[in-house]
């Protein structure tokens, strides 16, 4: 008999430490989620939505869940907001939510998923669509629609909102190489404009003689060693935190919208961030309270490399402690410790586990509290992030100086398949969200989502 009520089957059980498992929802098991909001009604409900960086015949774009009760997760039911015979390469990346309203990005083509034919032919969306949840949550809005001007893009990928009339977003834009940070005026939903936008100076396609940019290219390992805005870009009393991949950390003065200021930058290529893995510098997540960055270079999931196919050493890809308290000299005073590794795990480490080689293992999705989002924990003593192939992993950060790793989950892994990849089927867990009853769900690639609680004191 399996160990636990969430286990896929006998022997896989998953492995925990100083956390309890409340629930396992496995939505309607076919599609699953990467980027995860909440949304808590004001009848007190607690929404659950999920985008679901997919799209096509089974209609996956936005999942909706009711997790008011945490031990008993209700899957409402999965929502694509558009047509996929008009808009074929179209997802849904990554969404937000404040005030009311969800927010989701658009992508329609470009990085790995590049369109290849005659792309006139094909009708793309690549932005922000804006929806109202305030009188049905379970049927939103539309309000309207932002286009970031460049067909069969990346167009929109991690971007920012905290309530108010402005959307900070990583995008695509013409005359320039990568996405770089562009500031939306929501005011008038209807009719969305931008305020205001920042790019470093390399990305400037029409400043070189004769340069050109393929925006709908692949995102191969060497543009991944560029610098151009992953994001999102976190906005905090008057500044801009963003993860500019190969650029390293860029803090920006954004108390002018219209015009926001380079003020400080930090790069940790090349002792960190592997050749294979994603985005070179991830997140930059200023912590409540403190004059504090924690910023992240993206792991890769193994299940994208066959077995024994990779041949090079990697670069170390993890988790940064920066001083921001002068934003003009950013400065690294810490290492996050590396993943606990369980007793009975079946490889001596992550970095090699199930591939027979070094795969570029590492971190990803922060929970990220915003001040415009009361249901969010909103703690500066503590960082939780879901780390990819080593779960879930919650750091007591309370002590800058003397991280301390204090509870991990990591998921059974999975029974479904919902894409082709060529390596190894093991669980991956993509994002994490906190609410402010203590409740931490976690969500896994190619299954659902897990809803926890802590074990022990902080």
């Amino acid at each position: 008999m399996p160990k636990h009520f969430y286990s896929k089957g006998e022997g896989n059980d998953g492995y925990i430490k100083n956390l309890e498992v409340l629930s396992f929802c496995g939505m309607d098991d076919s599609c699953g989620m990467f980027q995860m909001a909440l949304y808590k009604t004001k009848e007190g409900r607690y929404l659950l939505y999920g985008a679901a960086f997919a799209a096509g015949p089974a209609g996956v774009g936005i999942m909706i869940s009711d997790v008011t009760d945490p031990r008993k997760p209700v899957f409402i039911k999965k929502w694509l907001p558009f047509s996929i015979e008009e808009y074929p390469t179209t997802s849904i990346p990554k969404v937000q939510i404040a005030d009311d309203k969800l927010i989701f990005a658009l992508t329609s083509g470009g990085g790995p998923g590049a369109l290849v034919g005659d792309r006139e032919k094909v009708k793309s969306l690549q932005g922000i669509m804006i929806y109202s949840l305030k009188d049905d949550p379970e049927n939103p809005e539309f309000l309207g629609y932002w286009d970031c001007g460049v067909p069969h893009s990346m167009g929109v990928h991690r971007f920012m909102y905290n309530g108010g009339d402005y959307v900070h977003l990583s995008a695509e834009a013409m005359e320039f190489e990568g996405l770089i940070y562009r500031i939306i005026n929501i005011s008038d939903p209807a009719h969305p404009v931008e305020e205001g936008r920042w790019w470093a100076p390399h990305q400037y396609v029409d400043g070189y003689p004769g340069r050109t940019v393929d925006h709908s290219a692949p995102h191969v390992p060497d543009f991944m060693d560029k610098g151009w805005l992953h994001g999102p870009p976190f906005v905090k009393d008057g500044k801009c935190y963003m993860g500019y991949c190969g650029d390293g950390l860029i803090i920006l003065d954004v108390s002018d919208f219209k015009r926001p200021r380079a003020l400080g930058q930090l790069k940790f290529m090349p002792a960190f961030s592997s050749h294979l893995a994603g985005a070179r510098t991830h997140t930059a997540l200023p912590l409540p309270g403190r004059d504090l960055c924690v910023v992240m270079n993206e792991g890769e999931r193994f299940e994208f490399f066959e077995k024994g196919s990779i041949k090079e050493a990697q670069a170390m890809n993890n988790i940064h402690m920066v001083d921001v308290r002068d934003p003009a000299k950013p400065t690294l005073i810490a290492e996050f410790p590396y993943p606990e590794v369980p007793e009975d795990f079946p490889a001596p480490n992550f970095n090699t586990y199930a591939l027979g080689c070094q795969g570029p293992f590492g971190p990803h999705n922060l929970h990220e509290p915003m001040d415009g989002k009361p249901w969010l924990e909103q703690r500066g003593d503590v960082v939780y992030d879901a780390y990819f192939h080593a779960g879930l992993r919650i750091y007591d950060v309370s002590d800058p100086f003397y991280i301390k790793e204090k509870a991990y989950f990591i998921p059974p892994n999975p029974t479904n398949r919902f894409f082709p990849f060529p390596g190894p089927h093991i669980s991956s867990t993509e994002d994490v969200v906190v609410d402010d009853r203590g409740n931490i769900i976690i969500d896994a690639l190619e299954d659902g989502f897990y809803i926890l609680r802590k074990t022990y004191e902080d």
